[in-house]
């Protein structure tokens, strides 16, 4: 009789579990395919895109810049409006070092509660702030988090904006403070071509964020990979464009 229940218990388990994981997958390739939502473009070219959140930072920005300058790579910042507003020399910097800025809300703030209206509150916002002091209209949105909803992809497409996650496999995890060695080895223990790398530049200690970038860029480098904008990922693979149907 034991034995009898534990399978049917195994079953149930099993016939709860399945549909949640199928539907998952299923909601990925639904978003995918309207190409309003990007976690990576695989592709045979070696390019991946490097994209830091939550910046600017006074001290860790500046850092960063200066090591990317130094492997001739290129990024994208995904900055928080109410920062940007006082760092402007620095969200300057990486325009004119030719890296891209892009929307990361405006006070990061989770936006899985809130409603449609206030989120396009919080792109507004910080489209705004970034607008005026670079010159530039970002098109890119990265919500806090990477936490994502109908509502929330809905409101950025309506404020003229594709939604820019990232690889799945390629989160280096800074945002916890590993160590130096685990970011590197989060990031290349995956690394594919076309690949969105996640890293931080503000939201806490990032030494080693800092520490790691140049080990991290130098082995890519060294295996023929070029590190570019979201914007040029999309271009150089052919999806700079969003698909009609």
């Amino acid at each position: 009789m034991r034995t009898l229940l534990t399978g049917i218990v195994c079953i149930f388990l099993l016939s709860i579990l399945q549909p949640i994981e199928s539907n998952a997958a299923k909601g990925r390739r639904e978003f995918e395919q309207t190409g309003n939502v990007i976690w990576d473009i695989p592709t045979s070219k070696k390019i991946v895109a490097i994209t830091f959140d939550d910046g600017p930072h006074a001290v860790y920005t500046p850092e960063i810049l200066s090591i990317l300058e130094e492997y001739n790579a290129k990024a994208t910042f995904f900055v928080v409006g109410s920062r940007v507003k006082n760092y402007k020399s620095i969200v300057r910097r990486e325009v004119g070092a030719g890296h891209e800025v892009e929307n990361h809300t405006f006070t990061h703030h989770s936006l899985s509660g809130m409603n449609s209206k206030e989120v396009q509150e919080e792109i507004q916002k910080a489209h705004q702030t970034i607008t005026s002091i670079t010159n530039q209209r970002p098109t890119f949105f990265r919500p806090v988090g990477g936490l994502y909803n109908d509502t929330v992809v809905d409101a950025a497409v309506d404020e003229g904006y594709r939604v820019i996650l990232w690889s799945w496999h390629q989160d280096s995890k800074d945002w916890q403070q590993p160590g130096v060695d685990k970011i590197v080895q989060n990031v290349l223990s995956g690394v594919r071509p076309g690949d969105v790398v996640l890293f931080h530049d503000a939201g806490g200690n990032r030494t080693q964020t800092i520490k790691a970038l140049p080990i991290i860029l130098s082995h890519l480098q060294q295996q023929g990979y070029k590190f570019v904008t979201v914007s040029q990922l999309l271009q150089q693979t052919g999806h700079d464009k969003i698909p009609s149907f």
